[in-house]
């Protein structure tokens, strides 16, 4: 099933880069006509049930897509995953197309945790060395965590940086019992 949710997501990733979209708005419509979608039985009953036809279907569709203010090509995306019977992937080839147009803007997300609060002029300072770090843009995810005392630890995709005082006594502590 995975490799069906991203053979979506990267076609609709070509349609959206080809047709010069903005991926962010593309990904917040689906995303729309997957809550839509998600949050009402009656939707799920009408697109996944096979003795209704397609042109009706569409209808429904296109209302939807009036009321959302779909792009043409978000619509026609969403018709064809409900032409293939895909619908019930819908969630996961969102997912997947999130993950793709952050892989082809060369997006990473990274998660810093503080010991305290930053203030804005600390957080561009250290989303810009972040930055420098991943080699690309990041997205940042921002945490407190009191125990670690000062500084910060940095998770950027499976790496972490702990360069925070809890962190570097650990360290100390770990060299005086070895040595």
């Amino acid at each position: 099933m995975a490799v069906l949710t991203l053979r979506y997501a990267r076609a609709f990733e070509q349609v959206v880069s080809s047709m010069q979209l903005d991926p962010a708005a593309s990904l917040q419509q689906l995303k729309d006509f997957a809550g839509t979608f998600a949050g009402s039985s009656q939707l799920r009953e009408v697109l996944m049930d096979p003795s209704i036809p397609n042109v009706q279907k569409l209808k429904v569709i296109d209302a939807i897509a009036a009321k959302i203010g779909m792009f043409p090509q978000v619509r026609n995306f969403i018709a064809v995953i409900t032409d293939h019977q895909r619908l019930h992937e819908l969630a996961e080839i969102v997912e997947e197309y999130a993950a793709v147009a952050d892989d082809h803007a060369s997006i990473q997300d990274a998660e810093i945790t503080s010991a305290r609060p930053l203030n804005d002029d600390d957080r561009k300072e250290l989303e810009a060395q972040v930055s420098k770090l991943a080699a690309s843009r990041i997205r940042v995810t921002y945490h407190e965590d009191s125990t670690l005392l000062g500084g910060a630890i940095v998770k950027l995709g499976s790496t972490i940086y702990d360069g925070s005082v809890r962190g570097q006594l650990q360290q100390l502590k770990q060299k005086l019992i070895s040595a």
